[in-house]
């Protein structure tokens, strides 16, 4: 067998996270938790820490800035991720997240303001992405802070580019995503919101299937994945129909970061275990249902069996 491809996640927008656990909380009170952990977080940060889990070798880069950054650079080497991390002038931004163990309020996120990689840092990571190997895999992951200045200007070329070299995947909102997937990307996974960001009006009332058969005629995408809550993942592949793809109904707990190990698990199905795209897709379906049925990113039971 051949050795899998490397599998490079970029996370543009990286996250230092604390989460507060409390039995019970109230808004406009001052209550103390019971526990407190912190992570590290952003999308491709998410989907390379499932690609750990599951043995696939990747590198998660980042840009870092400030003691917020630092804490985060020293969590990842703690945790021992492969990571690159590229340095950049502003702090890496906070967020809080609340869980109530009495089920009052649901899971709770806090973010704080985005912020953009600098010039020098998005020079040093197209300097490290045109370094690698052929035929390695990069996943675009997450917001792209920035990204319509020229300071992206070489991200943007090196990303034009990277079909010719290796497999592009995509699963980022907003600017980003409207121009990457005019790209010959080998798999684009979005969810239906973000869908339909890519669609006129018209369009946004007709089904999922409908609207990748609409994009595919005016973009260069080969693959999509699109989710909808907990409705059935809709797949379309070049040059065949779309059709959906039934997902494990479960007791939803935290929908967060079920997208990323949806991702990871694609990834890893398609590259090491070498199943074609759409049962890539299908087989990560029971491990992204089982994360939202657990609080955490990642940290859920085997759904199944090995």
């Amino acid at each position: 067998m051949s050795i899998p491809p490397h599998i490079f996640t970029l996370t543009g927008n990286l996250l230092m996270e604390h989460t507060l656990e409390f039995e019970t909380w109230m808004p406009g009170r001052t209550q103390r938790a019971a526990g407190e952990t912190f992570q590290v977080g952003g999308k491709g940060i998410n989907v390379s820490k499932m690609l750990n889990r599951l043995g696939a070798t990747n590198t998660a880069l980042c840009f870092a800035g400030g003691g917020s950054g630092a804490a985060c650079e020293a969590w990842l080497r703690a945790k021992t991720f492969s990571f690159q991390t590229f340095s950049t002038s502003a702090a890496t931004r906070r967020g809080t997240v609340v869980r109530d163990a009495s089920g009052a309020h649901r899971e709770t996120t806090f973010l704080g303001p985005d912020v953009a990689p600098d010039a020098t840092a998005l020079r040093a990571c197209v300097a490290y992405l045109e370094a690698q190997p052929t035929g390695s895999v990069l996943a675009v992951c997450g917001s792209l802070p920035g990204w319509e200045s020229p300071d992206f200007d070489p991200l943007r070329d090196l990303l034009y580019r990277w079909p010719e070299r290796g497999s592009l995947i995509v699963d980022t909102y907003g600017p980003p995503l409207a121009w990457l997937v005019d790209r010959a990307a080998a798999l684009v996974r979005i969810n239906r919101r973000e869908l339909e960001s890519l669609c006129t009006p018209a369009e946004c009332k007709l089904s999922s299937g409908e609207i990748l058969l609409a994009l595919r005629d005016r973009g260069r995408a080969l693959r999509w994945a699109v989710t909808d809550g907990r409705g059935p993942v809709w797949f379309l592949a070049d040059h065949s129909d779309p059709e959906t793809i039934a997902s494990p109904v479960v007791r939803e707990v935290s929908a967060t970061g079920s997208g990323d190990v949806m991702l990871a698990c694609t990834l890893h199905a398609r590259f090491h275990r070498g199943l074609s795209w759409r049962d890539a897709v299908a087989w990560s379906l029971p491990y992204a249902a089982a994360n939202a049925a657990h609080p955490g990113v990642a940290e859920f039971p085997d759904p199944v069996s090995s």
